[in-house]
């Protein structure tokens, strides 16, 4: 990828999302520490939206509290006073503990205000999963609707899948939704998939290798297997350069300079043959076949396609707010099982963590190119219950490890010192620190190849 092969306004639509997602996750975190803190009577210094360093985009004095906007968009923080952090304020530890400080509390306080981000990340998603149901239900294309079947990329065809095959079930179960087919494969790890090919039922088995390439796909955002369908226009763009004739909404392209082609997925491949060259590009209109004279500008004809979802047809289940309870609870479980079964992957070595780890930027470039609410709030939702399972791990560092260490002390009745609190610490930022770098250099690799 180079810079001029990036979509600007694309980038901005994904950043605006991602800003305003990671905001409002990284606000109602840190007030669940906060809100407690306070009722508990503990003096915050500090809060603030993203980190600081050197200086703040905004800051205003309120009370005690310094409320503030960092230039850092990595998370967010509450300096709870007497308290180990990553402020790392040493003189304040070494004079005598105050009523006010944190330190001062007993350990039942201190537990939670160090889980209470945990708990309203954990409730946001529950929230947001349940409102998702209620307000949009749920939409999917089935599998059976397919009526071209699949179109399929060299990695399907390796393993012997073929274009136009229909995906009965995965490991013999059956497949509903179209949507869910790479992602079943990747968690449960699937052995055999089950096609109709013609008039014939075919078991396909699955290589062990395929896992880590499927993930490296998906990281790429390449479709393992995507639904084929005829090249049918939906709407002409701005930026198309139509020389003769014209398209219209309805017409069915089969020829570009008379190479025939029956699916949109064939176009994709040929027309990159005729990259910012005129084509005679050969199309069905109504029940006649004309030509429209047009410039490939960067391989694209300029027009939208009639979307699978359109010309196959959708189901969609509508919930009652009650309905959309437990529907919505159980969403934000599964989405929760999902992320550790990956996590599972990851260190039995079943997939690479190079194709798996990504930075702010993966993050980012999850969110669709143009503002979809109902995308924006499920992304939302999946990263407020990764948030909170990421921050209960038992990592010094981590809310979990602080919570680890008071748990502990409730039960030996020994508190561990300030020095142990604060070399735990420092442990913790650098494997943090050094893991985001980590990934960070992975996402800049991944945009230089």
């Amino acid at each position: 990828m180079t810079l001029l092969a990036i979509d600007f306004s694309s980038v901005a639509v994904k950043t605006g999302q991602f800003i305003l997602s990671f905001s409002i996750l990284v606000v109602l975190h840190e007030l669940g520490h906060f809100i407690p803190a306070k009722l508990f009577k503990c003096r915050v210094e500090k809060f603030y939206l993203f980190f600081n360093p050197w200086f703040s985009l905004f800051k205003v004095q309120k009370g005690e509290t310094e409320y503030g906007i960092g230039w850092i968009p990595f998370g967010g923080f509450v300096k709870i006073a007497g308290m180990i952090d990553e402020s790392m304020d040493k003189e304040q530890l070494s004079l005598p503990p105050q009523d006010y400080e944190f330190r001062s509390k007993p350990a039942w306080q201190r537990l939670i205000i160090m889980t209470g981000g945990v708990i309203v990340n954990v409730i946001l998603a529950i929230v947001i999963f349940i409102g998702i149901t209620s307000y949009w239900g749920e939409e999917y294309l089935p599998a059976k609707n397919l009526k071209y079947g699949v179109s399929t990329d060299s990695l399907a065809k390796s393993v012997g899948i073929r274009d136009g095959d229909n995906i009965l079930s995965i490991d013999n179960k059956p497949v509903e939704n179209f949507s869910t087919i790479t992602s079943e494969i990747i968690l449960k790890d699937a052995k055999t998939l089950q096609v109709q090919r013609g008039n014939e039922n075919l078991t396909i088995n699955l290589p062990s290798t395929l896992l880590k390439e499927l993930v490296k796909e998906n990281k790429n955002q390449i479709p393992f297997v995507d639904v084929r369908l005829p090249a049918v226009v939906d709407s002409v763009m701005k930026t198309a350069i139509i020389m003769n004739g014209s398209l219209s909404k309805g017409d069915t392209l089969i020829a570009l300079n008379n190479h025939y082609f029956t699916y949109y997925n064939e176009l994709v491949v040929l027309r990159e043959q005729y990259k910012d060259s005129m084509v005679d590009v050969k199309l069905l209109h109504g029940k006649d076949t004309v030509v429209a004279r047009c410039l490939l500008k960067n391989g694209l004809i300029g027009f939208l396609p009639v979307s699978p979802y359109k010309m196959f047809g959708t189901v969609v289940k509508r919930y009652s707010f009650s309905e959309s309870i437990a529907v919505g609870t159980r969403r934000c479980k599964e989405t929760l099982e999902r992320y550790v079964t990956g996590l599972k992957q990851i260190f039995t070595g079943k997939v690479s963590a190079n194709d798996s780890l990504g930075s702010v930027i993966s993050i980012g470039n999850t969110f669709p190119s143009v503002w979809d609410w109902e995308r924006f709030w499920t992304l939302t939702g999946v990263f407020s219950i990764i948030l909170a399972f990421m921050n209960i791990l038992p990592i010094p560092a981590l809310d979990g490890g602080h919570a680890l260490f008071t748990i502990v002390e409730m039960i030996t009745g020994r508190k561990p010192s300030d020095k142990f609190m604060e070399y735990a610490q420092i442990v913790g930022m650098v494997l943090l620190l050094s893991l985001m770098a980590y990934a960070l250099g992975l996402d800049f690799w991944r945009l230089l190849k």
